[in-house]
């Protein structure tokens, strides 16, 4: 059964979104239309606003409104840390987990020459340009445990290497309050293979 074309199309739309197939689509937009007439108008106004205001950071090319964002803007970061990740969403978890002070650059992804990306798509010529710049004395690797993230650290460390720059990598292994009988193969080789002394 279709719906009215407005209908059809606001369902398609949300479709967008991760992880949302036709079903969750449909309950949304139910949802908005029957119950949260003015709720709706309001997320379209914020969509239409982020998508038009927000732009990427000059320097990390992490999500931005202004043309600097605010941590790359602070005079109190150290300048001489760099933390490459692969999104916006890893630099927010990094500052509320951690005291990591520095700076950092945001892939926006990881290199996947299946899917067509490679390091012109990460912003890799800007990546240099901050590595050239001689303020960054370590990068510090924080993509993803994957495949993916491992080869695209791979890449990133011989090219901060080549330049004298010490490339590190976060520690992959089990988790706090984790026990060993109930942790993957992986993880455990993971574990085993960056143990360090106590």
């Amino acid at each position: 059964m279709t719906f009215s074309p407005l209908i059809d199309h606001l369902i398609e739309s949300l479709r967008c979104l991760p992880g949302v197939g036709p079903k969750s689509a449909q309950r949304m937009a139910f949802h908005l239309l029957e119950r949260n007439r003015e709720g709706a108008l309001v997320l379209a106004d914020s969509l239409r606003a982020a998508a038009e205001g927000i732009g990427h950071c000059r320097s990390c090319r992490t999500l931005s409104e202004d043309e600097y964002c605010a941590l790359c803007a602070s005079g109190s970061r150290d300048r001489s840390l760099l933390c490459v990740v692969e999104t916006p969403a890893d630099v927010l978890v990094i500052e509320k987990a951690t005291g990591y002070r520095g700076l950092y650059f945001v892939l926006m992804g990881h290199l996947s020459p299946l899917d067509g990306i490679g390091p012109r798509e990460l912003g890799m010529d800007l990546l240099l340009e901050r590595l050239d710049g001689g303020d960054v004395r370590e990068v510090i690797l924080a993509t993803n445990p994957t495949v993916e993230g491992e080869a695209t650290a791979h890449y990133i460390s011989e090219a901060a290497r080549s330049r004298g720059i010490r490339a590190t990598r976060l520690a992959h292994g089990v988790p706090l309050g984790g026990e060993l009988e109930y942790i993957d193969g992986g993880t455990l080789s993971h574990a085993f293979a960056d143990r360090r002394d106590l």
